[in-house]
């Protein structure tokens, strides 16, 4: 297909995307057309621009201009457009727009920030963006433009990684055109004129400067022509340092410098009259501080300009931006770029003297002075990090490791750990220390076949049941139960021979010795021991103690009724007996509440829904699935009569 056929079907793609706010007739379009994958996306791009300049020269509203900008984008995503076709619409749109316009397109390149820096434009559009950047700059004026200005730069702050050289002013240079004009012929100076004198030579008065009732009092400092002109000459030296080295340069300097800062040290501002009056009269209607960008350097303003807080610390500031140079390590700096001991001297003082006159000037001296000096010591870091080369910030994992080189190690003292015959250890505490010294090899001695035994019920309880006999008259204080290292001993044995110790038991128990003395008599009742358990109780009379018939009721259970699991006979007969009432049971057996809606989709028919939950509950419990177990259950969910039946079964 010809250029120019593709050039028109494309076109009437775009119309229709366009009235759709949508890509997919461009790319059905793109994907229908026969040719090149590379001449169709060139063509397309062509087409993209010559629409653009239709709209254009029509006048079209900058919202089609941003709808024709944002069908790009997406055809980009798409693979149907070149990634630097919106870059170029970009540039043709602001280089055709007026100003005024042109600060709605760039709203729309701020906000899509982040699809500038994906990897399908980043590398593609970051110069594009970066020219069409400057030459907006190069359009506006900082003076009257000024937060335009600023928007622009914070975006290419946002848009480059800090390591980006293209953005740096790495060899340190100046802005010499930066030139701050003055009077600088005395014979025509107004100097020392009285107002009278003016207002006769027909010069009228602006409202807000003179005559006002609220007017601030003027300086009480004598100004003359001398003090105007070499105040406003230190500009000179702010604007370009490096002059400072020169000594001729320096004289004049530290000369007129001295002056300034003493006017400034003599006429100190109060604050009823700087922090109020002067911030009232700096804020716009909305509440916000308007602040300019440019000197007024008319001899009227001079006392003015000394009473105002904000033009003080304006001066001061750039003191320590210019002081920071001077004494800076700079790496394109010139050899001959030498301070001598005088110079650093006075720098230190006078370094100090601006901090002070800064934490003097109201509103909040002390909180500002602060903060400069804050800033200007993460600028040194800047520094550093421009003269080391503007290294990247992101530390890259070396690929290879190199090997760790192996330690000798240092041999052990003769006697460590006391491994002598002789020698004894002591660990702090007699227990530990006898159980340590048991051996003189205690590795050896944890290895050997004599520790690998577990004691049997019988032989580790023979003691505690002989003691739980009445008969014997053991005192409570005097019993083996009472030991904390025979009962931690005790729970550990009972956790792996004692069906007991994991089933479920409605007693309380106060403390672990009460709880011992019910397990033994449970033990006793079960192994086949000579001692007469019948005759064991928990010491006191049958007559008066309820609590030990009660232990001894409990513990009558016949052993095979605890071991013996559910059969699935008695599961169909509790099944059968329960019907619509098995949800009551399933609180107390503790099942899971997925099962539980599992059980209630799978089946309608209540007595399978209480077969499924106790089957349910013989899987999650596994060899805790014991009559017994179901048995407390049953009477625990108030199901007493059911309970009966596998008691008697």
């Amino acid at each position: 297909m010809s250029p120019s056929l593709l050039n028109s079907e494309f076109t009437a793609a775009i119309s229709s995307a366009l009235e759709v706010r949508n890509s997919k007739p461009l790319i059905h379009a793109f994907s229908h057309v026969p040719g090149n994958e590379t001449e169709k996306k060139s063509s397309l791009d062509q087409a993209l621009r010559g629409f653009l300049e239709s709209e254009i020269i029509k006048q079209t509203h900058s919202d089609d201009f941003l709808a024709l900008i944002s069908l790009s984008i997406d055809g980009v995503i798409e693979g149907v457009c070149s990634a630097t076709t919106p870059f170029l619409l970009l540039g043709d749109v602001l280089d055709c727009l007026p100003l005024e316009q042109c600060d709605k397109i760039f709203s729309f390149v701020e906000e899509n920030v982040a699809t500038w820096k994906s990897n399908s434009f980043y590398s593609a559009g970051k110069n594009y963006l970066l020219r069409m950047c400057n030459d907006l700059l190069r359009r506006l004026s900082k003076s009257q433009n000024t937060v335009f200005c600023g928007r622009i730069q914070l975006f290419l702050a946002r848009l480059f990684p800090l390591s980006e050289k293209s953005g740096l002013n790495l060899q340190s240079q100046f802005n010499l055109d930066n030139i701050t004009v003055f009077n600088e012929t005395e014979q025509e100076s107004t100097l020392g004129q009285q107002h009278s004198e003016e207002k006769e030579d027909g010069m009228d008065v602006e409202e807000g400067e003179m005559g006002d009732e609220d007017e601030p009092a003027p300086c009480s400092v004598p100004i003359d022509y001398n003090l105007y002109r070499k105040f406003w000459t230190l500009q000179n030296y702010f604007r370009d340092p490096v002059q400072c080295y020169d000594k001729f340069a320096w004289m004049t300097f530290l000369k007129y410098s001295d002056e300034t800062l003493a006017v400034f040290k003599s006429y100190k501002l109060d604050d009823a009259q700087a922090s109020k009056q002067k911030l009232n009269e700096l804020r716009t209607p909305g509440g916000e501080e308007v602040y300019f960008t440019k000197f007024l350097t008319s001899e009227k303003l001079m006392d003015l300009q000394l009473s105002d807080s904000n033009f003080r610390r304006h001066i001061l500031v750039q003191y320590l931006i210019l002081f920071q140079y001077l004494k800076g390590q700079v790496k394109f700096k010139s050899s001959s770029c030498v301070l001598n001991d005088d110079q650093c001297t006075w720098i230190e003082e006078t370094t100090k003297l601006v901090y002070q006159l800064l934490r003097e000037t109201p509103p909040e001296g002390d909180k500002f002075a602060a903060m400069v000096e804050h800033i200007l010591n993460k600028e040194e870091n800047w520094n550093a990090w421009k003269n080391e080369g503007c290294p990247s910030f992101v530390k890259e994992r070396p690929t290879e490791t190199k090997p760790i080189r192996p330690t000798r190690k240092r041999p052990a003292p003769k006697d460590f750990l006391g491994k002598e015959p002789d020698s004894k250890v002591f660990m702090g505490n007699d227990e530990l220390t006898r159980l340590w010294n048991l051996s003189h090899d205690n590795m050896e001695a944890c290895k050997s076949d004599e520790r690998e035994f577990v004691p049997s019920l019988e032989d580790f309880f023979e003691e505690a049941i002989e003691q739980a006999d009445p008969a014997n008259m053991v005192e409570n204080e005097y019993k083996v139960v009472r030991n904390s290292n025979y009962g931690w001993r005790a729970l550990r044995l009972l956790s792996r021979r004692s069906p007991h110790f994991f089933q479920p038991t409605n007693q309380q128990f106060k403390n672990l010795e009460d709880y011992l003395e019910n397990m033994v008599i449970k033990l006793a009742k079960e192994l086949p021991k000579d001692l007469p358990s019948e005759e064991i109780k928990t010491g006191e009379e049958d007559d008066e103690d309820d609590n030990g018939d009660n232990l001894l009721k409990e513990s009558s259970d016949s052993p095979d009724m605890q071991n013996k699991m559910v059969t699935n006979e008695q599961m169909d007969e509790v099944a059968a007996k329960l019907g619509n009432q098995w949800k009551t049971l399933a609180g107390h057996l503790e099942v899971k509440a997925m099962d539980l809606r599992e059980i209630e989709a799978d089946n309608e028919d209540a007595e399978m829904q209480a077969k499924m939950l106790l089957v349910a509950w013989q899987d999650q419990v596994s060899s805790q699935a014991t009559v017994e177990n179901l048995v407390t259950a049953l009477n625990n969910a108030g199901f007493g009569k059911i309970a009966e039946i596998l008691t008697d079964t």
